[in-house]
């Protein structure tokens, strides 16, 4: 997921993160569940996720929306068999402007410039 890993610098976290660990330990180390909750923001993530958000609260909104796995004593119920494909949905069109901003290599000329943002992914959002 690249989410929360671009949220994490919108959110002003230092990246990049030491060694390129797995996303869901940079995500720990930027306490980016903090900074999504201090700015109002949410993130869908994939199974990859599972366990990031970390609130205590169990009444509170989720911060990291992810979908649910099954495990091998633990079939899923038919709620969360109807939720995954929910979330597959929203997640898809996001996954697939990544993939163009990746394809016209606009992350990499977005961190050398931040100032031309506006420029290089307008075109993305159409």
């Amino acid at each position: 997921m690249h989410s929360p890993t671009i949220a994490a610098d919108y959110c002003g976290s230092p990246r990049p993160a030491p060694a390129r660990p797995r996303e869901i330990t940079a995500c720990r180390h930027d306490h980016l569940t903090a900074h999504l909750r201090a700015t109002g923001l949410g993130a869908i993530a994939d199974l990859g996720f599972i366990g990031l958000d970390d609130n205590a609260d169990p009444d509170a909104d989720p911060t990291v929306i992810t979908g649910y796995k099954a495990a091998r004593n633990r079939p899923l119920t038919p709620g969360q068999k109807l939720s995954n494909p929910v979330l597959a949905a929203v997640r898809a069109p996001v996954e697939h402007g990544f993939a163009h901003l990746k394809n016209w290599r606009v992350l990499t000329k977005l961190r050398t410039d931040p100032k031309s943002a506006t420029a290089l992914a307008g075109p993305c959002w159409c």
